[in-house]
């Protein structure tokens, strides 16, 4: 790379012809409480401008495909904007892409191609996996070699302010020149050196300094700088790109557990040592992801990308798993939980079936009991569970403008989550299977059979049937619609 950004350059904004679509206009007040790690507390949600909310995520670095774990914050920061679009005007959701990375480097070498291909390559692949899940896109989706310049102003701003000087190269913030580091972490000093696994450098002044800027080779990416030819460090890119797009101060930061410390620490103080004043409002992180109890290795063969299980099961089936746990909770990825969510989905279709047909309102009803649960503090496992109630009550209603609501609230509720974003056949047809389940003609044949001998008042027959079913890993519910059925959960074998 030579001093300025390669000859393609990317959109800033990506999702502009979504970006209004979670909110659908439905506008009004509400108590949205969300827990801030900066003060480790639940509190209301209460941003700078009603008008216009800022939501920051820390995004993928593009050198391989993305797995399960860089899922969940896509998919749980998905629904906070899908909620908060329905209570303000407009949200601007950036969502970065990291593209200078040693990590990177390593691998473009390693597959002997250019950076930026490879960059270009994954960063596709994000895209198409992360919308497999039915994640909308970000309004803005920032790129850090479109912003070296905004870095390089950076840099200099915090040297002027004397919270970062130059050192054989390199540009370093000055840990000990800003009041109050660490209070994003709560840890102390020694843990926090520790922590970071810093580098021992002569050239630094304070053990804890991190770097800003640093020299490259001629084979290293790079921009020319008043410091000479090098690349940004990590941390000042999310900084640079946030003030670029949304503003020196933003309502929310979005991303998982791992990055409080030092990420999101070392952003806290780039923002306010170069521009005072408070950087982010509300700092809001999700747990970690685990697979059947351990963390993921390619060591330990548990290694789950996104791509691979989308091979496997339909998107929503993932997401409904991620969806499963509280997001500040570490979760347990397994089959078997994913198995749990695909029955979980069929008796939800299954509930929409006998009313694929029927068209939905200008406005749906709100469904007030699931949007509570996540306004407080994305409680998707309780809005979950009020989904299904939604379910039952409407597969047991026979009053037809009863029925109506319930049809309305349960749509409405889904598509705050994410869910339920295809007709009910076509996930009866697609829905994946194993090798040895029962095809959808064969079940609803047998379901069919049942019905004739229910009708016949032959109940020996229908309870045969029904064992039948149960045999070949289908549940059924009879209600006033007709007779729904599900697939039971069974571990898939890999």
């Amino acid at each position: 790379m030579t001093g300025n950004p390669e000859d393609s350059t990317h959109s800033a904004s990506i999702g502009s012809q979504t970006a209004a679509a979670p909110g659908s206009g439905r506008n009004r007040p509400a108590t949205i409480r969300l827990h801030n790690t900066l003060r480790g507390q639940k509190e209301i949600f209460a941003p700078h401008d009603p008008q216009r909310v800022t939501m920051y995520v820390c995004g993928p670095t593009v050198y391989n495909f993305v797995h399960i774990g860089n899922a969940r914050p896509v998919v749980v920061f998905d629904v906070l904007y899908r909620l908060l679009s329905r209570h303000y005007p407009q949200v601007v959701y950036a969502r970065n892409i990291t593209d200078i990375d040693d990590k990177i480097n390593a691998a473009a070498q390693a597959a002997g191609e250019p950076i930026r291909v490879l960059a270009e390559r994954f960063a596709a692949a994000y895209r198409e996996d992360m919308a497999g899940l039915n994640a909308l896109p970000p309004g803005v989706e920032p790129w850090a070699t479109d912003h070296v310049p905004q870095m390089i102003m950076l840099a200099q701003q915090l040297i002027e302010r004397g919270h970062a000087y130059v050192a054989d190269g390199h540009v370093l913030f000055h840990v000990p020149s800003l009041a109050g580091y660490g209070k994003l972490s709560g840890r102390r000093r020694d843990e926090m050196i520790a922590g970071a696994r810093v580098e021992v450098a002569p050239y630094k002044r304070d053990p804890a300094d991190f770097v800003l800027w640093k020299p490259s080779t001629d084979s290293q990416p790079g921009w020319d700088s008043p410091w000479g030819f090098g690349r940004p460090g990590w941390h000042i890119e999310c900084t640079a790109m946030i003030h670029t797009h949304l503003g020196r101060s933003i309502d929310i930061h979005g991303g998982g557990q791992d990055l409080i410390f030092p990420h999101h620490e070392n952003e806290i103080a780039q923002g306010e040592g170069a521009y005072g004043g408070e950087y982010c409002r509300y700092w809001v992180h999700n747990g970690y992801v685990t697979v059947d109890g351990e963390k993921m290795s390619k060591s330990l063969g548990n290694f789950r990308t996104v791509r691979d299980l989308l091979q496997h099961y339909p998107g929503e089936v993932i997401r409904y798993a991620l969806l499963a746990g509280h997001y500040r909770k570490p979760l347990d990825f397994s089959l078997g939980a994913l198995d749990q969510a695909r029955a979980a989905l069929d008796r939800l279709y299954g509930s929409l079936l006998p009313y694929g047909d029927r068209p939905r309102r200008a406005r749906g009803a709100d469904a007030q009991d699931i949007e509570a649960a996540l306004a407080d503090d994305l409680n998707t496992p309780l809005a979950l569970a009020r989904l299904h109630e939604t379910a039952a009550a409407l597969r047991k209603c026979t009053d037809l403008a009863e029925q109506d609501q319930l049809l309305e609230t349960l749509r409405d509720g889904a598509d705050l989550l994410g869910l339920l974003q295809q007709p009910p056949g076509q996930w009866r047809q697609h829905s994946v299977e194993t090798d040895d389940a029962p095809s959808v003609e064969r079940i609803e044949a047998l379901i069919a059979t049942r019905s004739e001998a229910r009708a016949a008042r032959d109940f020996t027959r229908a309870d045969a049937l029904r064992h039948e079913l149960i045999a070949l890993g289908v549940g059924i519910e009879d209600g006033a619609a007709g007779t729904t059925w599900h697939r039971l959960p069974v571990q898939v074998s890999e």
